[in-house]
């Protein structure tokens, strides 16, 4: 038994192909966009923030208040700003032994001294 095919089917046949092979990327493309916008972005998070050591932090309050207190009181004897001669900008007070070692807590108080004495110095 041979199935014989009229033009007219033939025809019919061919146009169904044709149209498959434009709908189907169509609705692939269709699927994989709605598929993709169904999930909420979340973006990724912070990298994970990194904490002061004991020692810098003392040294940064330290340097800072003490910076502070020697510029307002530079500003109002009129000495001029000369935070680098200042006795405690050397000493560094306020460093412990026990906390760790002392050039990571001089670097740290001098650092916060400038801050601090500028910002009372100069009234930011």
């Amino acid at each position: 038994m041979t199935c014989e095919l009229s033009s007219r089917e033939i025809e019919i046949h061919e146009d169904v192909m044709k149209l498959l092979r434009i709908t189907l990327p169509v609705v692939a493309a269709a699927c994989i966009f709605v598929a993709g916008c169904a999930h909420p972005y979340y973006p990724p998070p912070p990298p994970p923030g990194y904490a002061v050591p004991p020692l810098v932090a003392r040294a940064q309050s330290e340097g800072f208040r003490i910076g502070s207190a020697n510029g307002a009181r530079d500003l109002y004897n009129s000495y001029g700003h000369h935070p680098r001669h200042d006795p405690a900008f050397h000493r560094t007070p306020g460093y412990d032994p026990a906390m760790g070692p002392y050039g990571p807590y001089r670097d740290a108080f001098r650092q916060a001294y400038l801050h601090g004495y500028d910002q009372s110095f100069y009234r930011r």
